[in-house]
């Protein structure tokens, strides 16, 4: 499966006072980031929530390299770090559309959440067809990384 990176140009909405992208804004990119990767995988969130499983957030990190400017464009390329039944980490690398010169590193941790039961479940067991896609992805990243 081939995911391409979400692609984002910034907004002037964006940045602070040094008139660089405010850094709370890199959380939002990774978010429409990860939905974006989920639509790619086809197997949108929007489905996963119809069928009442929801992704909680668990923790999430965000490591800025170098200044986003209004007007810049950016690649968020996003992976899945690790995979299990019950969560997973997504990994995000934030580059320069332009020049490929790496902005920031992220990422974030989910449970699966039934939101009915409102209590985390094993996606492996509720909605297989998304976990083996998941899967699927994390298998290809970890076979990428282990040819390095």
């Amino acid at each position: 499966m081939n995911i391409k990176p979400y692609v984002r140009k910034t907004h002037y909405y964006e940045t602070d006072q040094m008139a660089i992208i405010h850094h709370a804004n890199y959380i939002h990119w990774m978010e429409e980031a990860r939905v974006d990767f989920m639509e790619q995988m086809g197997f949108s969130y929007e489905r996963a929530v119809s069928t009442g499983i929801d992704f909680a957030l668990l923790g999430i990190s965000c490591e800025y390299k170098s200044m986003v400017r209004f007007g810049d464009t950016v690649n968020i390329q996003v992976s899945i770090s690790a995979l299990s039944a019950a969560k997973m980490t997504v990994q995000y690398e934030i580059t320069d559309a332009a020049t490929g010169k790496l902005r920031t590193v992220g990422e974030s941790s989910h449970c699966y959440f039934d939101a009915n039961k409102k209590r985390p479940v094993s996606l492996k067991k509720v909605l297989p067809e998304l976990y083996d896609l998941f899967a699927e992805l994390y298998e290809s990243t970890t076979n990428c990384m282990d040819k390095r």
